[in-house]
């Protein structure tokens, strides 16, 4: 088939390098700008620069809703649009415009998990898998019938960043797969059970400020879900900015006050946590490592030289 792809980072990348490798044929490519965003500098493969490299012709646009977009797509004349990673609303005149209509591919198990940062969505409320959906682009986001899914386990120490890599190896057979279903001529597909559905947000600054009223399985969760390259989950010690880089369930129950800085176990410092904590049954944060304002990364117990005090949410 004849392809148009809209796609960004190094989601579209994959996405265009897997269209290019098979028996479709690219006529157009219209991807975004670079951004300054801190969570858009992150997997920032570019799509422009690999169309070009193959000769695609390529559109840089925020939004695909002008009159010189659509009148370049109609004279590429695709049979199907493949969208990956694309950023804004793709209105109806442009998803319906090729006979096949237009294929987005999305980075979690639909219905499930749609809209922004599923990987760290799904990691943070500790979702058992996470994977990679082909589905057909209607008026609702991410809600079309569903082509091909595949999934992946997650595991009990897994990072974002590992899943991001175990992700973005579905791209090439989820996307050419279900391409290769629909240029059989098939048309019906997986309808999506809407009473599953969620929907998620950008991540901001806010979303990764630890709150030690969550239990420790939460914070612990959240601290995996902010790995590098992404922006470190954080607290405050002593009224100064504190990232907490690697942190661990502690083996025993410790009561009293949330966010008190107040034992070492093995090579972590425990933090008191969760709201019901002075009952004595809950498990700490274990913190491992850190990193202060002034960017020294340390051991937890090479940093809290001794024991007592607060962690907290604001300074």
């Amino acid at each position: 088939m004849r392809v148009a792809m809209f796609g960004y980072q190094t989601w579209g990348h994959r996405t265009l390098q897997a269209l290019l490798d098979s028996d479709h044929d690219v006529v157009l490519v219209v991807t975004h700008p670079k951004s300054e965003h801190a969570y858009e500098k992150i997997w920032s493969d570019s799509v422009a620069d690999l169309a070009e490299e193959h000769g695609v012709p390529v559109l840089i646009r925020n939004r695909p809703d002008d009159d010189e977009l659509f009148e370049r797509l109609k004279e590429a004349a695709p049979d199907i649009i493949v969208a990956n990673n694309w950023r804004t609303w793709i209105p109806p005149r442009i998803f319906d415009l090729p006979p096949r209509g237009t294929l987005n591919v999305h980075d979690s198990l639909l219905p499930k998990y749609a809209g922004f940062s599923p990987l760290i969505w799904a990691l943070i409320n500790g979702e058992p898998e996470v994977g990679v959906t082909a589905h057909m682009m209607n008026d609702e986001l991410d809600a079309g019938d569903i082509v091909r899914q595949e999934a992946v386990p997650v595991g009990p120490t897994d990072t974002t960043t590992d899943l991001f890599h175990k992700t973005v190896d579905l791209i090439a057979p989820v996307t050419i797969g279900a391409l290769d279903l629909i240029a059989t001529g098939q048309t019906e597909f997986t309808k999506q059970d809407r009473s599953q559905a969620s929907f998620f947000h950008k991540r901001s600054t806010e979303d990764i400020r630890m709150n030690w009223d969550w239990p420790a399985q939460d914070l612990e969760r959240l601290v995996r879900a902010q790995s590098e390259p992404y922006p470190s989950a954080f607290t405050f010690h002593k009224g100064k900015r504190l990232e907490v880089l690697a942190a661990v369930v502690s083996e025993g129950r410790y009561g009293g006050t949330p966010g008190r800085i107040f034992y070492r176990e093995g090579d972590g410092v425990v933090i008191v946590a969760g709201a019901d904590a002075r009952t004595g049954r809950n498990r700490g944060l274990a913190i491992t490592r850190v990193r202060t304002e002034d960017g020294r990364e340390l051991g937890a117990t090479e940093y809290f030289t001794s024991m007592g005090g607060y962690l907290t949410s604001r300074p």
